[in-house]
């Protein structure tokens, strides 16, 4: 009889345990973001970068306490939607993020979706974030958009400038996918390199996204020799198989591109001919990587088991998020006090050394502060990894 009521009493004593550990789960009310944007297909990289970012950074958050907006701290709960890099499903994807009240989304990736979610965004009163450079996005009278990361009409002339300086290049050649996004780069990158002053020897070829054999598509591009090749909009899929038909082909000159990429596919699918490649990285290096940094990597890497450099530029747009609310509580409910906020916003950048701020910009490109302050890192890929060519600032 005496061990049946301690079992009893044990029993009641863990059930009791398990309603207050609920119970103090619970405290927190939870704060949803979303994230609407590609992580199938052969853009998948760039998306999954997004949402493993969003992931890694709430879990993080919710572990330490939650995330505190004027009295109230928060849970933060990341509600994940894979547009499949479909316009029409990007749409669905930003309207079931309406449905749940959801009024901050960070994508989509591409131009079309950024684009399409649009209307939806401004009539529900949603901001989001996307990984898109139309410029229309961030002008105004578009005031909901703000940019994720550096435009290719940014990065692309610092390269340029650069590879003329360092490296002597004149002349340059552009080739693209047959859709929307790459063809926009591909002319905003032609502008940028005539206005340098740079020759460009081709940049009408195309290819289908769907491509296996880039060698006749690349051979009259090579004959005209050119000192620079770019590889506009060129995604994480096409990219080793585009090097490694220009390296067979025999090109010697430089190849690059203003799109973000992965180490590990890149040596997977091109290995040493993708020594080299020139293109736009996380926005850290270990020069400028503060602690909280260094951690976030880490803990990226212990969740995923492994680690994408993008996602050094893909942890700012929740943080950017969650401090402006910080910053105008107000802006919970109400996305025009969060708009108020943008102009004036300013606080410590927590994944950099020194006395960096996180801050709005975009004035020069867009008339108005709907970009997100990242240093631009540009990379080069050498034996397996990448490594840091320069460092930049875009206003």
């Amino acid at each position: 009889m005496r061990r049946r009521n301690m079992l009893t009493a044990m029993t009641a004593a863990l059930a009791l345990s398990a309603i207050q550990g609920t119970t103090a789960l619970a405290d927190n009310p939870v704060l949803k973001i979303g994230f609407v944007g590609v992580t199938s297909g052969p853009a998948a990289a760039w998306g999954i970068s997004n949402q493993r970012s969003m992931e890694t950074r709430a879990e993080w958050i919710n572990e330490t306490g939650g995330y505190t907006i004027g009295d109230v701290t928060y849970d933060i709960e990341i509600v994940s939607f894979d547009d499949q890099k479909d316009p029409k499903r990007a749409i669905a994807g930003m309207e079931k993020m309406a449905q749940e009240g959801i009024h901050y989304v960070v994508g989509p990736n591409v131009d079309d979706g950024a684009a399409a979610v649009r209307p939806v965004a401004e009539a529900t009163g949603i901001i989001y974030f996307p990984y898109a450079f139309p410029k229309p996005l961030y002008t105004a009278p578009a005031s909901n958009a703000v940019l994720g990361m550096v435009a290719n009409y940014q990065s692309g002339p610092a390269i340029y400038r650069y590879l003329m300086e360092e490296r002597g290049v004149k002349t340059v050649a552009f080739i693209a996918a047959n859709e929307s996004d790459p063809l926009s780069q591909r002319d905003s990158g032609r502008e940028a390199a005539e206005a340098l002053g740079l020759e460009v020897v081709s940049a009408n070829v195309t290819y289908q996204v769907d491509t296996t054999d880039f060698t006749p598509v690349l051979t009259p591009v090579i004959r005209t020799n050119p000192d620079l090749l770019v590889l506009s909009g060129v995604t994480p899929a096409n990219a080793p198989q585009l090097l490694r038909s220009a390296r067979e082909l025999g090109f010697q000159g430089i190849i690059s591109t203003e799109t973000a990429q992965d180490a590990q596919v890149l040596r997977e699918g091109a290995g040493d001919l993708a020594n080299g490649f020139i293109s736009v990285g996380g926005a850290s290096t270990p020069e400028i990587a503060s602690d909280m940094m260094n951690e976030f990597v880490a803990r990226y890497t212990d969740m995923f088991g492994e680690y994408n450099d993008e996602s050094n530029t893909k942890v700012y747009a929740l943080e950017y998020i969650l401090a402006t609310l910080a910053a105008n509580p107000a802006a919970i409910d109400d996305v025009e006090a969060f708009k108020q906020t943008i102009d004036t916003f300013e606080a410590p950048n927590p994944y950099m050394k020194g006395d960096a701020v996180m801050r709005y910009v975009g004035v020069s490109s867009f008339g108005q502060r709907r970009q997100i302050a990242v240093p631009l890192v540009v990379n080069v890929y050498q034996d397996g990894e990448f490594e840091t060519l320069f460092v930049a600032e875009v206003d």
